[in-house]
């Protein structure tokens, strides 16, 4: 028995293997940052010329696996009555495939890609957007300000539904990429440059972006999100940003202002109305708001919120943030200000 079970072929690696692939593909289809749901004109656009260049791709990949397979057959069982002389059709095959068929594909998509994608989604004339969003890039957070208006915060982009909103990209340190899969084409943030991309939403909601250029060791952990909202929710919100921040009344958030302005804290990251300007790291006036933590890395809660102050290199290894040795008492003290930041 014992020489008849190890002869029998041993399948379950490669069925592990096949679960694993295909479970990757599925997973892989269930981001949120997809290509193939767009919300805005421009982003519709590129999802047909992906669908397309998937389609002809695919076609282009079955000629390559039947000339393949012709080929097998020639060589294996040459001779037999049902193959007969097929060198005629081989050759016209390589024809088609190697060489008509390329060259129109490639000839189609430059026009469709490098003419009419590019024109439809090129930046747009700041005289016919109806406001100016400025993104710097960090590494590895997203500084955000509101031309014309006070509001600065960071790694959330809010905008108007409907609305057509000129982004002006840049860098602080090295080569970045801003990129909102669901509502723009990628643009690069270059130091000393400014890039632009029309920013567009056609309902509600929020979507994520991610810087698409290797940055350096947190690229992964480098995403934002873009809030789409109806024009009065968003007036309320850029009203609320653009003013200072409210002084706690008293109890742990006041000690925690007073220990935030004595300690490190405000000598990298600034409070309107409270510290002095700094960019070292993101504005902090209203971080209560927000969503997420160290560029969408973390929820933006009072737990994660002490976990990131306490050791933020266990959360985000190479970031900028140092810990601060800070007993435990006056984190919580720290983060009941912070929380009070609305």
């Amino acid at each position: 028995m014992a020489p008849a079970l190890r002869d029998r072929p041993r399948r379950r690696p490669l069925r592990g293997i096949a679960v694993a692939i295909a479970l990757g593909v599925v997973l892989g289809g269930c981001g949120r940052q997809s290509i193939v749901s767009p919300r805005s004109p421009q982003t519709h656009d590129i999802r047909t010329l992906w669908w397309w260049m998937l389609g002809v791709g695919g076609i282009v990949f079955l000629g390559a696996i039947v000339m393949l397979t012709m080929a097998y057959l020639r060589r294996d069982v040459r001779g037999l009555p049902f193959i007969g002389d097929r060198e005629p059709i081989a050759q016209g095959l390589v024809v088609m495939f190697g060489i008509a068929i390329p060259l129109v594909v490639l000839v189609a998509l430059f026009g469709v890609s490098d003419v009419y994608l590019i024109d439809s989604t090129s930046p747009p004339d700041p005289r016919t957007t109806a406001m100016t969003v400025e993104v710097i890039g960090h590494q590895w957070w997203w500084e955000v300000h509101y031309r014309g208006t006070g509001a600065v915060t960071a790694n959330e982009i809010h905008i108007p539904v409907e609305t057509r909103v000129n982004v002006v990209a840049t860098s602080a340190d090295v080569i970045h990429s801003f990129w909102v899969p669901q509502l723009a084409r990628k643009i690069d943030e270059v130091p000393g440059r400014q890039n632009r991309v029309l920013l567009y939403a056609d309902r509600p909601g929020s979507y994520r972006g991610q810087c698409a250029e290797f940055c350096g060791a947190q690229h992964a952990h480098m995403a934002l999100y873009v809030i789409a909202q109806p024009m009065a929710q968003f007036r309320a919100w850029l009203a609320a940003m653009s003013a200072p921040a409210r002084n706690p009344s008293g109890g742990a958030a006041a000690i925690g202002r007073r220990l935030f302005e004595a300690d490190q804290c405000a000598s990298c990251h600034q409070i309107r109305g409270v510290t002095a300007p700094v960019t070292v790291g993101p504005d902090l006036t209203h971080l209560a708001t927000r969503s997420s933590l160290a560029a969408a890395t973390i929820p933006n809660r009072p737990s994660y919120l002490e976990r990131w102050i306490a050791n933020p290199q266990s959360i985000k290894p190479g970031d900028r943030m140092p810990d601060l040795g800070l007993p435990r008492w006056q984190i919580s003290d720290i983060v009941a200000y912070l929380d009070s930041l609305r």
